[in-house]
């Protein structure tokens, strides 16, 4: 096994971690990027951006991602491809192995991002960025005066839904359960809202078109006399089911909180190990969004920086 020394490992290749390695190189500390699985992050199976500062026509999400990269190897980043297999954060410089490399680093930033939970349906693939979507924030803009289906029956779910109809024709929100799990006060302005109609006791079981989203079948009273399944005529499907943060790795070696985000101190990218931060949607249940995973990165490596210099490297 090769080993590889640096003041600052990156462990993600997303917004966040792009944006560490473009901060860390340009203060001269030879960041290492260990890019993952699917480098680039959920921005890869994005079809359009439009909402990141800096490209006023809208960029697909691969491009966006490969400008990040580009800047990063400018300011003399290294990127590596690996799937990190365990970490030894007990000492400086800590350890970090993959499959085939270990890497020595006196700072580490762990930017592994989080995956939207899916249903499981083969169309969500299918559809993938042609009308399917885990982010009603990122893309209920292309859907004004057009249905949508929010699926989910908590708060997050009743928010996509509030936002979506505030630019949709009118928004399905598919309940499984007989009774949404949101707070009294997100039930209240669902309720109350003319365009949001719920499909309670309801599973959503395909979805169709010629080329994108169409419509979706879905089927109430599931497994009951009652059962009975039909078509929903709608050019949008959003999946609010909640994410898993990519922290399986560092179960017992870092501080996470009870759904497994990494637990940062304040507004900065600290975690409970000295020398050790976090940054993008691994750290961040609640707004998950490019930009503000952007922030953190550069939060994070300005911090890793200070960090080296009040340890005098």
């Amino acid at each position: 096994m090769q080993v590889h020394t640096t003041k600052c490992l990156i462990i993600g290749a997303g917004p966040a971690g792009y944006t560490a390695g473009i901060y860390a190189g340009r203060a001269n500390m030879q960041p290492i990027i260990i890019e993952g699985p699917q480098p680039g992050g959920q921005l890869i199976t994005t079809t359009e951006v439009e909402n990141f500062p800096g490209y006023h026509e809208g960029v697909t999400g691969p491009k966006m991602m490969e400008d990040l990269r580009n800047q990063c190897l400018r300011f003399g980043a290294a990127i590596v491809n690996g799937i990190v297999a365990d970490v030894d954060f007990s000492e400086r410089p800590f350890a970090v192995r993959t499959a085939t490399d270990e890497y020595r680093a006196e700072t580490v930033i762990i930017c592994t991002g989080a995956a939207a939970r899916y249903l499981g349906l083969p169309d969500e693939k299918k559809y993938q960025g042609l009308g399917v979507s885990a982010c009603a924030t990122c893309d209920g803009f292309f859907y004004r005066n057009r249905n949508v289906a929010v699926v989910g029956g908590g708060d997050t779910a009743c928010e996509e839904a509030l936002y979506l109809a505030g630019l949709a024709k009118k928004v399905y929100l598919i309940v499984r359960k007989d009774y949404l799990r949101a707070s009294k006060v997100m039930q209240k302005r669902v309720f109350e809202n003319e365009k949001i109609e719920v499909l309670f006791n309801t599973n959503t079981v395909g979805l169709f078109g010629q080329d994108v989203v169409e419509g979706a079948t879905v089927v109430t009273h599931k497994g009951t006399e009652n059962e009975n399944e039909y078509n929903i005529a709608i050019d949008g499907f959003f999946l609010a089911i909640g994410h898993t943060p990519n922290t399986k790795f560092l179960e017992g070696k870092l501080e996470l909180d009870p759904q497994g985000y990494i637990v940062v101190k304040g507004q900065g990218a600290e975690t409970n190990i000295p020398g050790v931060f976090a940054a993008g949607d691994v750290a961040d249940p609640v707004f998950q969004q490019a930009i503000s995973a952007a922030g953190m990165g550069c939060r994070a490596a300005i911090q890793a920086e200070r960090f080296l210099v009040e340890h005098g490297e």
